[in-house]
């Protein structure tokens, strides 16, 4: 440090009387490389800004004055001054009705039970009415009914499907957010409309226009599949392959469509037999969908299906998931027997020499709801 230097430092210690603050009363010598250091020992960071020998340095030293100060230094004050301000874990984008917090499906599901739903309620339709040579089949031939302690699990169920997609509610907002962050690995909240929401294979801006026939129940299911450490793994598969070059297809609204094939077949009391062996409801449900989601994507990557085969194959996935629940559910529990061990993808490579096929918004995706009425291949969930 030059003589000039410590002539300069020793007259504004004279003057503002702060050395001793500045260097708890230790004064270095000035010969000494980091003696500026040493004094500003002990100094907060937030507090350098407002000390006296720093506005000395910065605006009297020989003479300088600033002048015209230009936007990017103007832009740096502004976040030096914020560093107080600033708070861990806040993010930038959060808020306070939707933390940034993820949510379980447990939470989640307590939420809907702590709620009054009985508007709702009232539209269910527990089990499809069956007449005529169709009753008495179903009555000798059909699967058992559900046991009555479980039918208020099972109204439930079917209750959530009748609830929309709330943008005020705090808890539908955690529930969409916790989706995104799963599915993409982002840090942070997103807006609860926007294009991202594309990018997870919805068709709009707006997540709650394609729960048609689902309702919130499409949401508790992919909560589930993604909150899952060994179901995580099969929705990420699941969704790389929505996002093939070529077997591409929408991946949110493919699963709202497996929501509806499960809860048709809660109301046809297919899962009636399973259900009543664990005496539980909601577990099966999901346990339904899981299956049936990654049955459909065994099809889809091995049978080289792409967007325009959506609707065929939607509908006989349903016809053969109704047929066969118990055998469904096995091939699950062999899939995550599998992850636990560790074992690589079971879907296997997405391998296609197919030509390319036109991107997905060049078609439309057409989902079981979605056939004409006048359609062989027409069905009909809720």
């Amino acid at each position: 440090m030059s003589e000039n230097s410590c002539s300069f430092r020793n007259e504004k210690e004279r003057r503002d009387g702060q050395v001793e603050g500045v260097s708890a009363g230790y004064s270095p010598p000035c010969d000494k490389d980091n003696s500026a250091l040493l004094a500003f020992r002990g100094i907060p960071i937030s507090e350098l800004k407002n000390h006296s020998i720093l506005r000395a340095l910065t605006v009297e030293a020989n003479g300088w004055q600033p002048g015209v100060v230009n936007t990017e230094v103007l832009r740096a004050q502004e976040e030096w001054e914020a560093v107080d301000s600033i708070h861990p874990e806040t993010g930038s984008q959060a808020s306070s009705e939707q933390p940034g917090h993820l949510v379980s499906f447990s939470e989640a599901l307590q939420h809907f039970q702590t709620v009054d739903l009985s508007s709702f309620k009232k539209r269910i339709q527990p089990t499809i009415r069956r007449t005529g040579l169709a009753a008495l089949r179903h009555c000798l031939f059909g699967p058992p009914k559900l046991h009555q302690d479980l039918r208020e699990e099972r109204d439930l169920v079917l209750t959530i499907a009748q609830c929309g997609l709330d943008s005020q509610d705090p808890m539908h907002g955690r529930v969409l957010q916790t989706i995104y962050k799963k599915l993409t690995g982002s840090k942070f909240d997103c807006a609860l409309h926007g294009d991202h929401w594309e990018d997870l294979g919805f068709q709009g801006a707006n997540p709650a226009t394609d729960l048609r026939g689902a309702g919130f129940l499409a949401l508790l299911h992919l909560l589930y599949l993604v909150m899952d450490s060994k179901t995580l793994l099969m929705a990420q598969e699941i969704f790389r392959l929505s996002r093939h070059h070529i077997q591409q297809f929408p991946f949110c609204v493919m699963s709202v469509n497996i929501t509806r094939i499960t809860i048709q077949a809660l109301r046809e009391e297919c899962l009636s037999r399973e259900c009543n062996r664990q005496q539980k409801v909601i577990p099966v449900v999901n346990s339904f969908y899981a299956a049936t989601f990654l049955r459909l994507a065994h099809i889809w990557r091995t049978q080289h299906k792409t967007i325009s085969d959506s609707g065929f194959v939607l509908k006989d996935l349903e016809a053969w998931a109704k047929k066969s629940p118990r055998r469904l559910l096995k091939t699950l529990e062999i899939y995550l027997a599998g992850v636990s061990k560790g074992q690589a993808s079971l879907l296997g490579a997405q391998k296609c020499s197919r030509p390319r096929a036109p991107h997905s918004k060049d078609l439309t995706f057409t989902g079981v709801c979605d056939l004409p009425p006048n359609s062989p291949q027409a069905t009909w969930l809720i």
